[in-house]
């Protein structure tokens, strides 16, 4: 299992939650709410995140990204996360916008596997 590279996002990242929910509607109004799959999966987080970093820790992250596109996981501990999850990232976007300056803006979203 790979790990992300040791470089800090900057702060300020966004942590979105996703519980996995069915809902079924009746006619009469009324509509029924579950949770679905096992207890401890059913509410997987999304962290949007964005490295203002050198062009080269940049590379090490786009090329770290390029690798897994967006199909294989990896651990990575969040900022203020006591523990690393598995996650995937299945789009991220960089700029240049100074010499030897570099912007990525990346979105991990949780997985769960065995």
């Amino acid at each position: 299992m790979a790990t992300f590279p040791s470089i800090a996002p900057k702060y300020g990242q966004q942590k979105r939650s996703k519980p996995l929910t069915r809902t079924v509607r009746f006619a009469d109004g009324f509509e029924h709410r579950i949770l679905f799959g096992l207890a401890e999966h059913q509410n997987p987080k999304i962290f949007n995140f964005t490295f203002e970093v050198s062009e080269s820790d940049a590379d090490t992250i786009e090329t770290f990204l390029d690798a897994r596109a967006g199909t294989e996981s990896f651990d990575f501990t969040p900022p203020g996360e006591s523990s690393s999850s598995k996650f995937v990232c299945e789009t991220w976007t960089k700029s240049i916008p100074y010499l030897n300056r570099a912007t990525i803006q990346a979105t991990f979203r949780e997985v769960f596997e065995a």
